[in-house]
């Protein structure tokens, strides 16, 4: 069983910068690839990005490339999403999920994923 928590959102203006996390239990965090998922209001949730479970590599939706990073550190079962040049349609509750690298490999299918974080609001301002 892996439990995953999120911290790091909030409100921020247009332009902006946001630093997420995600720490997760257990002891074989490596094991594990990571995604990071967002729902805006009324929308369905939609993939974001994603990181091997090595963390050598990684995947991103198109709206968010180049502003947007993931990143993993093994040690701390912790990974990241640095958000850059924010938008107000970057406003959504992200939520971080995990799967076991044995099962499938680097996805964007939220179905494929076992494990959720309980999400937190990033609001962007205009």
């Amino acid at each position: 069983q892996v439990q995953l928590v999120e911290s790091g959102g909030g409100l921020v203006q247009a332009g902006g910068s946001l630093r997420l996390s995600c720490t997760a239990s257990g002891r074989t965090f490596s094991s594990y690839h990571m995604g990071w998922f967002r729902q805006p209001p009324g929308k369905e949730r939609e993939f974001v990005a994603a990181i091997s479970g090595s963390g050598g590599s990684t995947f991103y939706a198109d709206s968010v490339k180049g502003r947007f990073a993931i990143s993993k550190d093994n040690r701390k079962n912790t990974v990241y999403l640095q958000m850059n040049s924010l938008k107000p349609e970057d406003t959504a509750v992200y939520s971080c999920a995990a799967v076991w690298s044995g099962k499938v490999g680097l996805t964007t299918n939220p179905n494929l994923y076992n494990y959720w974080g309980q999400g937190t609001q990033v609001t962007v301002s205009s």
